[in-house]
């Protein structure tokens, strides 16, 4: 018999009709996303079982909570509930399902930012050392601009702590002048605008012209010192593009054939019994195919090692994969260049990724190799003229980099590194000048203030008419004199010793010799907290960014804000909160579970 599509599905939906009338009822009536929305939700930290339930009930605000944490840890706004099949999907579940509207998401969510922040601002407050902050930008699908600032510090037991502050709008026309403003008001919420002791911004225009007009606020009002850094990631990427540009079009060849490669299951074990035959090393799917260096460098790896399975593999699978992906022997040979030429920049970019504590003086240590790469290849007699042209462009920013670091700010916290101190600082930034400014700064804000003045309203008059210093100011002036020579004599002290081994783990370092330096400890405990990159390296340079990046765009802005504060909060160990009123999901998943285990039984014995 012929089959009809039009019969045969009023056939099968009239038969689930019938079947989901009969076993689910109501299910084809559509929830009413505009109705009252439910009371809050009463389950609090210490909920107790409700006495004489014969069979544990889910209310339905407990469902919509689960669903706030969902969209919350998936980045979702809350208008991805208003999907009438999503709606409807709930209901077959269980016909008497009632969702927030739209609205009601919304306003839960702003109401838990708020409640939230109050939380992280009590614990900013109790920071006792200086911080360092750091700002990464971004435009949304609606063309505006966001700015997320993130507050860095170590704290007493000498553990390295992050912190989202917030995530701003910035305002039109988006200039340093609004960039300034909206951080300063950041800073100001949190009262950290005479705590904060470098920025590091992710070296657009706007964020440098920001930073310069909040520092002259800042001097002209003779606050703090305040200091600020280009990030290294991002000149570091902007390095590797420059060079990549010249091999673009390869590159992209061969991603081409790893995307096929990796939605087939069949391709991928033939091309990994070819490594095998061929002995070209042993590949794990997916392969990283990701337009960031990790994926670029990826696609040079796999065209370098594993050339003849790739080819083996385009020839077995010519229809569908098509013999233009082929490389010729031109382009293999400038695979192989500039796969040479970026290894130390492959070893360099893991090193930064997975270092534990990542410091300004590590990271001048290896972008001083990183330029000496570059000088090297553009002196080679044996580089390419290609390759030398995009060396060039390479060193031109690296340059620029290493002109922004040149300032006695980098030079201090370089020092502080114990596996860097004077002997591996860069070239450029180690000089007689730097030093002295550094024992000054040093002398200057934590010596001294360990012995305040003793002289009172009458010495002052005695020297103000030319008289005799009083007693007790003689001893004030002996005891500042011995403080600073104790303080002059740890620096002098540290920097005299050897360095240690790069593995060092520096904050475990400052916390085993704090006794020995107490002085100089505290100068590194607020230093060392300065960050060399304004976002995490691995959220750069790994596909991991490209998650992060479309989750950002396509936030709208009335969520923007909330969404991602809030989920940050809770990934950084802070408990969601409403009104003050801490939810307890563990007890919430506890009654879901408890709630379905009724259900089955009760299907059972009926």
């Amino acid at each position: 018999m012929d089959w009809n599509v039009n019969t045969g599905y009023k056939t099968l939906k009239g038969n689930l009709g019938k079947h989901l009338s009969n076993r689910h009822p109501g299910y084809d009536i559509t929830v009413n996303v505009a109705s009252p929305a439910p009371q809050s939700v009463t389950v609090v930290k210490k909920l107790q079982p409700k006495p004489h339930v014969k069979g544990p009930q889910l209310e339905l605000d407990h469902l919509n909570w689960l669903l706030v944490k969902w969209l919350i840890l998936a980045s979702l706004p809350p208008s991805t509930l208003d999907e009438h099949w999503l709606l409807n999907s709930f209901k077959f579940l269980n016909p008497t399902v009632k969702l927030w509207p739209e609205d009601k998401f919304q306003s839960v969510l702003c109401e838990v930012f708020r409640s939230m922040q109050e939380d992280v601002r009590v614990l900013v407050d109790q920071i006792s050392s200086k911080v360092s902050i750091t700002l990464d930008f971004w435009t949304s699908y609606e063309q505006l601009l966001y700015m997320s600032v993130t507050c860095q510090w170590i704290d007493e037991n000498w553990s390295f702590q992050k912190l989202l502050l917030d995530i701003c709008h910035i305002s039109s026309p988006c200039g340093a002048a609004e960039v300034s403003h909206a951080l300063l008001k950041v800073l100001k919420i949190y009262n950290i605008e005479n705590r904060v002791l470098c920025c590091t911004h992710d070296n657009t225009p706007i964020a440098l012209h920001a930073c310069h007009t909040l520092k002259e606020d800042m001097d002209s009002q003779k606050m703090s010192p305040f200091y600020y850094l280009p990030c290294a990631a991002h000149t570091l990427n902007s390095v590797i593009n420059d060079g990549l540009s010249s091999t673009k079009s390869i590159i992209s060849k061969i991603r081409e054939f790893v995307l096929k490669m990796n939605t087939s299951f069949e391709i991928s074990q033939d091309f990994l019994q070819c490594c095998n035959a061929y002995q070209e090393g042993t590949w794990k799917f997916p392969l990283d195919a990701s337009p960031r260096w990790s994926g670029n460098y990826q696609m040079l790896d796999i065209a370098r090692k594993a050339g003849k399975s790739l080819e083996t593999i385009v020839r077995k699978y010519d229809e569908l994969l098509g013999s233009r992906v082929l490389l010729n022997n031109v382009e293999k040979n400038a695979v192989n260049i500039m796969h040479a030429f970026l290894e130390p920049f492959y070893k360099t970019i893991n090193d930064i990724c997975t270092n534990k504590v990542l410091t300004i003086g590590l990271v001048l240590f290896f972008m001083d190799h990183i330029s000496e790469t570059i000088a090297a290849c553009r002196d080679s007699r044996h580089s390419p003229d290609w390759l030398k042209s995009a060396a060039d462009e390479m060193a031109t920013k690296a340059r620029s980099y290493n002109d922004q670091m040149c300032n006695s700010f980098t030079y201090m916290t370089a020092i502080l590194d114990p596996r860097i101190k004077v002997e591996l600082i860069p070239e450029s930034l180690n000089s007689e000048n730097h030093l002295e400014e550094a024992r000054s700064h040093f002398i200057r804000n934590y010596s001294t203030s360990h012995f305040p003045s003793i002289s009172g309203s009458y010495a002052a008059h005695e020297l103000e008419d030319g008289g005799s210093v009083s007693f007790a100011e003689e001893i004030a002036r002996k005891k500042r004199k011995a403080s600073m020579s104790s303080a002059t004599d740890e620096l002098t002290q540290y920097l005299s010793e050897p360095p240690a081994p790069i593995q060092t783990d520096v904050l475990e370092w400052w916390k085993v010799t704090n006794a020995r330096y107490p002085r100089l400890s505290s100068m590194a405990r607020d230093f060392l907290a300065a960050q060399p990159t304004a976002l995490a390296p691995e959220d750069l340079f790994c596909s991991k960014g490209d998650e992060i990046d479309k989750q950002r765009f396509l936030t709208p802005y009335e969520s923007t804000q909330a969404l991602h504060c809030v989920k940050s909060w809770m990934q950084s160990g802070f408990k969601l909160k409403y009104k003050s009123t801490e939810i307890d999901y563990e007890r919430l998943m506890e009654l879901a579970a408890e709630s379905s285990m009724a259900g089955s039984d009760k299907k059972q014995k009926s």
